[in-house]
């Protein structure tokens, strides 16, 4: 029998995107959201674990994120 592991996602269902292009729940830009399956499970974890948390800290400080179609 398979086991199916399910796939680690940093959504927490809000799928909202910024005018910026950013979604407003995860931080993701659309591209990422669109491209997570297709990751390896080492770049999902190096998103969760910093290029996110990086993302909405930036936020909690005020400070404006890059355009997501830069």
């Amino acid at each position: 029998m398979t086991t199916v592991q399910p796939v680690l996602t940093p959504c927490i269902g809000v799928c909202t995107l910024d005018p910026a292009g950013f979604c407003d729940g995860c931080f993701r830009t659309g591209d990422e959201i669109a491209d997570w399956l297709s990751m390896s499970k080492t770049e999902r974890l190096y998103m969760m674990d910093v290029v996110l948390p990086a993302r909405e800290a930036r936020l909690a400080a005020g400070l404006p994120l890059q355009d997501a179609s830069a």
